[in-house]
């Protein structure tokens, strides 16, 4: 498990605009590095305002847009500043609808937004005439949001191994992967499922390849990659990938965050699927196959130690 917003707060500012030509774009200050939130900002935003992503620009990380953010870490990406994006957006709907309910003089309640415009009660209005009707009038069509990050909620993840080992020589191989994961609503699947296949990979290489060694005189010995080996895609097994069927009634639409958390039961697996395998427990990383060799030997002259001496 892991919390879905690192301690101490986290805060995220965001805004919404109406552009001239009909489309949206949104201000957010996290940082894209690779994590996808680039997309989910567009989604988030799109489904608040009835239109499609490709209808939405983004443009984030720039401090001279918006108020501080705390930054892309801890798995705030969509659970934080996507919430002020879902924030400002929602606030925006309401501001167009307000607005062609007036000009129409058709209540609100009867008005409804769609990805061209207006419609209140058959008579439309387009995105873009909205726009032009806001400048006349003077009236801001954006909107902003904000969230500072608290309460905060848990996300899940299970991961199990099958496995098999070859006593006499220590190598390990991976019949089998899966993992689960409760995220929430899930906003994204596709980038999602990414980032668990990436978790599991780089939990990989931890719980089987890599191992920081240092020297007598404290210098770091394993300092190029042919002495210190990290998953290649050779090395990683196809998983299974399972969502739990969940909403959280604070994330963004029901979401939780992922990113890191899918790291987390993978060598503990690991460990285990080798403990059913060989009846031997390892309790330190890497579980390297001359670790593994080792640890079978060692277990196999303890128990031959042990063993009493059949009388005649």
């Amino acid at each position: 498990m892991i919390d879905t917003v690192p301690p101490r707060r986290h805060h995220a500012h965001a805004r919404v605009s109406l552009l001239e030509y009909g489309r949206f774009q949104v201000d957010v200050g996290t940082a894209e590095f690779g994590n996808g939130t680039t997309t989910v900002h567009a989604q988030l935003v799109a489904t608040a305002l009835h239109t499609t992503a490709s209808q939405v620009v983004v443009r984030q990380a720039d401090t001279d847009l918006l108020d501080h953010d705390t930054g892309a870490f801890g798995s705030t990406g969509t659970v934080v500043a996507g919430k002020a994006s879902l924030e400002a957006a929602q606030e925006l709907a309401h501001i167009l609808m307000g607005l062609a309910a007036g000009i129409t003089q058709v209540p609100t309640m009867r008005c409804r937004l769609t990805a061209e415009g207006v419609d209140c009660d058959g008579t439309f209005l387009s995105l873009t005439s909205l726009f032009s009707l806001g400048v006349e009038r003077d009236i801001r069509l954006s909107a902003e949001g904000s969230w500072g990050g608290t309460p905060r909620s848990v996300a899940f993840n299970v991961h199990g191994f099958r496995v098999a080992v070859n006593l006499g020589t220590g190598e390990l191989r991976i019949l089998q992967s899966a993992h689960a994961a409760d995220a929430g609503l899930i906003v994204n699947p596709m980038q999602c499922r990414g980032q668990i296949e990436g978790g599991i990979a780089q939990a990989l290489g931890a719980a089987l390849y890599e191992d920081v060694r240092i020297d007598d005189d404290g210098a770091v010995s394993t300092r190029i990659l042919r002495q210190y080996h990290i998953p290649t895609f050779a090395d990683v097994p196809r998983s299974e990938v399972y969502f739990a069927s969940t909403s959280d009634d604070l994330g963004p639409l029901g979401a939780k965050s992922m990113s890191e958390s899918p790291f987390n039961p993978v060598a503990p697996a690991m460990a285990n699927a080798i403990k059913a395998a060989t009846g031997v427990r390892f309790t330190s990383l890497p579980l390297a196959r001359d670790t593994i060799y080792l640890g079978l030997k060692a277990a196999a002259d303890t128990e031959g130690a042990t063993r009493k001496p059949t009388r005649l």
